[in-house]
């Protein structure tokens, strides 16, 4: 048996009626910022329960457009995550501001506790990251910054619908910001991203960056990016967001069967599973004994298990200038050798989940 990592082909597997819509959409012409897209804009809005939803170029842009929109740039700093993916840091160096680290704990987002020190008087904002589908303790990280004045701007790329005390992610700070891309839980078959708010202001100033400045076709108000979210891909999300509740849902559904099972191996254990939130498993990760060793028997057995990330983010060569040394997160570099990720996504069966199952306690019976 194969159980694969990437489910794209299952989900887009059945069409007929997507390419139709997409067929007629082609004779219209309008494919940028078009019709479709203002569409997307106001379901992803209801969807999240909030004013104001802009489609954008990335979840990278997003962030980056988030952050310029508040006026941060360069001289500033803003926290974020030690273990998060580099775009989450990418789109904070790009604006010209420096990002300072902080480490993650066993729900495999930002040690809340860890943020007070860490501010200075350069300090701006704060970029929580609602990593694998978790939520970071917003009520605890509200409570800072706005005791400090920061802003805060939520990466909530990989937990579309997560939620704390049934708050959903993206709704906490100024701005949320999620990806379209197309191993995200909401996918498009490209690149793509939404930022939400609820303040007309910066709905506003980010309508602005995401296409030039343009005020209209003749005027610019601002100095602005080209990050608009293609209208086609904009057709794919109104197909596939009637279906994001259930996605969810099922994903839950199948990490729920893993914890119930993986908890009785030795070997494997479980994070924490904090009772007010609820957990979209965008990946589900365990920690493992013999990690390295696990992976390459999973493999071998056809099973696409993964590691995210082997190499801690702070020590990689293209952050060398934010001089952390090794060391300086010990539960980010835990993480990096301990933990593991199995396929999880909404198409699985349940004969599938049984071989991994089966597989890993075979392995540990083994060892």
């Amino acid at each position: 048996m194969k159980v694969r990592y990437s489910y794209l082909p299952q989900q887009f597997e059945k069409i007929d009626d997507l390419l139709f819509k997409i067929k007629k959409f082609i004779k219209t012409g309008d494919f940028t910022l078009g019709k479709p897209l203002k569409e997307f804009e106001k379901k992803f809005a209801k969807l999240m329960n909030v004013k104001y939803a802009i489609g954008v170029n990335s979840g990278t842009d997003a962030i980056k457009l988030s952050l310029k929109a508040l006026g941060i740039g360069p001289g500033d700093e803003v926290i974020t995550a030690s273990n998060t993916f580099i775009a989450t840091v990418g789109a904070i160096s790009e604006i010209g501001a420096k990002p300072v680290l902080v480490d993650c704990d066993d729900t495999f987002c930002m040690d809340v506790n860890l943020i007070e020190k860490l501010i200075t008087n350069k300090t701006k904002a704060i970029v929580p990251v609602h990593f694998t589908g978790y939520m970071t303790d917003m009520e605890k990280l509200s409570k800072i910054a706005k005791r400090y004045g920061l802003f805060v701007i939520e990466d909530a790329c990989q937990s579309i619908l997560a939620s704390q005390n049934k708050r959903i992610a993206g709704t906490w700070g100024e701005t949320g910001c999620f990806s379209l891309h197309p191993l995200k839980n909401l996918n498009v078959w490209s690149d793509g991203g939404v930022i939400i708010t609820n303040k007309k202001s910066i709905y506003k100033k980010l309508q602005l960056l995401r296409n030039h400045g343009l005020k209209n076709r003749d005027e610019i108000e601002i100095l602005g990016y080209n990050s608009r979210l293609d209208t086609i891909q904009a057709v794919v999300g109104n197909w596939l967001i009637p279906k994001t509740k259930d996605i969810a849902k099922k994903r839950i559904r199948n990490a729920n069967y893993y914890d119930k099972k993986f908890i009785k191996i030795d070997g494997i254990k479980i994070p924490p599973r904090p009772k007010n939130m609820k957990i979209v498993f965008h990946l589900y990760i365990v920690f493992a004994k013999d990690r390295d060793k696990l992976l390459k028997y999973c493999l071998k057995r056809n099973i696409e298990a993964k590691i995210h990330y082997p190499i801690p983010l702070y020590q990689q060569k293209a952050l060398k200038k934010l001089c952390y040394k090794k060391g300086a997160f010990p539960v980010t570099d835990y993480h990096s050798k301990n933990i593991i990720t199995f396929p999880v996504d909404q198409h699985l069966k349940k004969n599938e989940l049984d071989y991994v199952i089966q597989t890993v306690k075979e392995f540990y019976e083994k060892t």
